[in-house]
């Protein structure tokens, strides 16, 4: 997936969702969950578009889409994404490399990325004084968290290229030592809410996705939820857009 792509990958879905919906309404933290693993999987976005059409078609043959009802979540779109990117995928094998048509150094200004670090550097240390009592050792983590993100400000003033992909890999590896901390800090009772949540969410799409893909579906959303109790920050260049 080329760095244009990619960093706005979901802004892309949500509005293609939207329009295709004919309504501006929020997206679920369900929703949220299943473009992550989409681009975690790497699914290119021409092929999660491809795949939410004929979603769509499908969904105004059925008998709920007949009747009017609209298709409420992406999750109804999964089978349809996945099918996409596997014929796009077959079709590509055999030909050529394809000719990038944007670089990453292309992709956002430096003052872009200087204040999306800085913005989330402020985040963590407040949500750091909030939990100074009654959760130390997060504080902690994040606090570290904060001066590793700080740490990284002086590549932005550097007069060398930007490389966004290292930056991205750097931040990604931040983002998954936080989680692992929220988590093995979460109660039992607040990771099994979580879980109910979604369940209950996903209970009329279940049936269409098999165990792997529910399994990946469920670390997305059970990180989404945790980082939003704790007013936490993204910290993927993906949160940027």
């Amino acid at each position: 997936m080329g760095a244009l792509n990619y960093f706005n990958y979901f802004t892309e879905i949500e509005e293609y969702f939207w329009r295709k919906r004919g309504a501006h309404l929020l997206v679920s933290p369900l929703d949220w969950a299943i473009v992550e693993t989409w681009q975690k999987a790497g699914i290119p976005l021409p092929a999660v578009l491809k795949g939410i059409d004929r979603a769509f078609e499908s969904y105004q043959r059925s008998r709920r889409g007949g009747g009017g009802r609209q298709l409420k979540s992406l999750a109804y779109c999964v089978e349809a994404v996945l099918d996409a990117a596997a014929q796009d995928q077959e079709a590509a094998a055999g030909s050529g490399p394809q000719t990038k048509t944007a670089t990453a150094s292309e992709t956002f200004s430096r003052d872009e990325l200087r204040g999306f670090l800085e913005r989330n550097a402020r985040r963590l240390e407040r949500s750091a004084e909030k939990l100074h009592a009654t959760g130390p050792e997060l504080a902690a983590r994040l606090v570290e968290t904060r001066k590793k993100l700080e740490e990284l400000l002086p590549l932005l003033d550097s007069p060398a290229r930007l490389d966004l992909e290292d930056l991205e890999r750097r931040l990604t590896v931040l983002e998954q030592k936080l989680t692992a901390a929220l988590t093995a800090g979460a109660s039992e009772a607040s990771l099994l809410e979580i879980r109910r949540e979604m369940d209950r969410q996903l209970a009329p799409y279940r049936r269409k996705m098999t165990a792997e893909q529910l399994g990946q579906l469920e670390r997305q959303y059970t990180q989404k939820r945790l980082f939003e109790q704790h007013d936490l920050p993204r910290l993927s260049l993906f949160y940027l857009t």
